[in-house]
């Protein structure tokens, strides 16, 4: 094993900062519950609400739509169940039963539509082009007096493509429809600003931005309609039961405050750094094929196909050298199947197998990557040795048409 440690895997998750921490751990000792009346607990309350409205700070909201959750997916199945509930009242929405969603988005997202469909709900997959971005054609040719909800994701985790989330959700309020945008790996690294882009539910993840894991938050727009995920007691005005994870929030909030003046220096630096990657890998390595836009995307990713090369293995190597990376996203590593976001954009099954996403963050140096650009070329030409295919027939496979996905 290597004695040097490269941590290149932050759309995954990030490390906690160290004032996070020290706000965490600082709160271990106010352990009143924030729902009692006592004054342990209206202490408790207090540094709830005050990360709410940091929070709401970071997103440009009020502090009255943001709800506390236990992170991107419980947010996320909030908003769909909602849409279930609404659809099945009497007379609501006027018989809205149809969904948009794209082909790219996370699983958790991907799943609870499919759930609606069980039930009987019409769903659309959005197809994406050969960079990620949502054809938007195809959008407005499906959009119509029963689509009830849009559901498209700010950007995406695995090839870190940006949508234009705001035409999205201009398109959606003329037809009369809800918008809805997952922008878990967007919040901190890009401008997000709700109001500007006219979103009706916003999802959002601590760990993903410096704080703690088992943390999430939910924006509403004032006046959208948001019904109980989980039933039980009072706590966030009854939309979310549970004794409320003060240390969890606390985190979240600490790291929203931080985040939010320095959106534009990550921008700037991790944009630079991410550069510098890119253009070392086509310097070094023959055959490589980058995937995601070349303008519109996350400043932090990187996401490299290596033809001939196959993904867990450049993983396990760079592994051992001590880079940690990723095959793709961090839920669903655990899947042999290759990336559905890498076949929706056009890259064969083959080639999706050996492609590596690199999620930079905030403590990554020039340096570190240039230990990467040194280390990755041996790793790619020993297994390419190793292969049946040459890259440059691997990358002729992979051009090969393929069944869409979904």
């Amino acid at each position: 094993m290597a004695d040097r440690k490269v941590y290149i895997d932050y759309n995954a998750t990030t490390p906690l900062k160290a004032e996070v921490k020290a706000a965490m751990i600082e709160d271990f000792e106010v352990y009143g519950n924030a729902s009692s009346m006592h004054g342990s607990g209206r202490l408790a309350h207090a540094r709830v609400e005050e990360a709410r409205s940091a929070v709401a700070k970071l997103l440009g909201a009020k502090s009255r739509e943001i709800i506390f959750t236990s992170g991107g997916s419980e947010s996320n199945n909030t908003v769909f169940q909602t849409m279930r509930d609404l659809a099945s009242g009497p007379g609501v929405q006027g018989g809205r039963t149809e969904i948009i969603t794209s082909a790219i988005e996370h699983p958790c997202v991907l799943n609870s539509a499919a759930y609606l469909k069980s039930l009987g709900f019409t769903v659309h997959f959005l197809p994406v082009d050969e960079y990620g971005k949502l054809k938007m054609d195809v959008l407005k040719s499906l959009l119509g007096e029963k689509t009830l909800l849009i559901s498209v994701m700010m950007a995406n985790n695995e090839i870190g493509t940006v949508q234009d989330i705001k035409e999205i959700a201009a398109l959606a309020k003329k037809a009369g429809a809800y918008t809805h945008t997952d922008a878990v790996q967007a919040v901190g690294k890009i401008p997000v600003d709700v109001k500007d882009l006219g979103v009706d539910y916003l999802t959002m993840s601590a760990h993903k931005i410096y704080g703690p894991k088992g943390i999430g938050a939910l924006y509403v727009r004032e006046g959208a309609p948001v019904l109980p995920l989980i039933h039980g007691g009072h706590q966030e005005d009854g939309l979310r039961a549970g004794t409320y994870n003060n240390t969890g929030i606390l985190g979240f909030g600490k790291a929203a405050e931080l985040a939010i003046g320095l959106v534009e220096e990550y921008g700037r630096s991790l944009s630079a750094l991410r550069e510098r990657l890119r253009e070392g890998l086509l310097a070094h390595i023959p055959d490589i094929k980058i995937n995601g836009h070349p303008r519109d995307l996350l400043p932090n990713t990187l996401n490299v196909s290596f033809p001939g090369a196959e993904g867990e293995s450049i993983l396990l190597s760079m592994d051992i050298m001590g880079i940690e990376a990723s095959t793709g996203s961090a839920c669903a590593s655990g899947s042999l199947e290759p990336s559905h976001v890498l076949l929706a954009i056009g890259v064969g099954p083959e080639l999706a197998h050996g492609s590596i996403r690199f999620s930079l963050g905030w403590g990554i140096s020039e340096a570190d990557i240039d230990y990467i650009i040194e280390t990755l070329p041996p790793i790619i030409a020993r297994l390419r040795a190793m292969s049946t295919l040459s890259p440059h027939q691997a990358k002729e496979r992979a051009a090969e048409p393929q069944l869409t996905p979904r």
